[in-house]
């Protein structure tokens, strides 16, 4: 008999932004991704792509102002509907973790869904000032992944080896996640409950 898939769907309306989505744990990896800032559009199709979920979002948000709200709001979302998705969380694996490289950075991704939140960025402290990538920021991308961790309930641990690119740097981070994450969800037929 088929596994039914882990789906959620997210919604969130603010004076700020308004966003709406679908995630489906147990996908192939398509993603259509409309959030008005291109470079978390490429971030997260990657996520999904390497972490095989099905990901829709659209977005609108106040970016005429800056990208802040609709950045944390999304990943408020995504958090949310990974938490829901995932339910009771009955036969994980539990943990994952993924070293990404990317050009000549590398980031390792280490993920535990045990109902409780913690977060942990860790980069050569040169890299925390590179240049923003059509500017996003090593901190927009720190703010999203801790702001995910939090409504998702996960241990989130982010180790970035080298890199001094904020593209790459971020695409290994995300492509780590995505992975990690797909490893720490799936079912293990031999565990038994929670």
């Amino acid at each position: 008999m088929a596994q039914k898939k882990r789906s959620a769907t997210f919604k969130r309306k603010t004076t700020e932004t308004d966003i709406s989505g679908t995630l489906v744990i147990d996908g192939a990896g398509k993603a259509e991704i409309n959030t008005g800032i291109g470079f978390l559009d490429h971030m997260l199709t990657l996520f999904a792509f390497h972490g095989l979920f099905d990901l829709t979002v659209k977005a609108k948000g106040d970016l005429k102002v800056d990208m802040h709200h609709t950045n944390e709001d999304i990943a408020i979302c995504l958090g949310k509907a990974l938490k829901q998705a995932l339910g009771d969380c009955e036969g994980i694996k539990r943990y994952g973790s993924k070293e990404v490289p990317m050009d000549a950075a590398a980031a390792k991704a280490m993920v535990d869904i045990g109902g409780r939140y913690a977060f942990a960025w860790r980069m050569p402290s040169y890299s925390e000032t590179l240049p923003s990538a059509e500017s996003y920021s090593i901190e927009d991308g720190k703010d999203f992944l801790d702001t995910l961790a939090k409504n998702a309930v996960i241990n989130l641990h982010v180790d970035v080896y080298a890199g001094q690119d904020v593209h790459h740097v971020l695409e290994a981070a995300f492509k780590a996640l995505g992975i990690a994450l797909d490893e720490a969800t799936q079912i293990d037929t031999r565990r038994k409950g929670v």
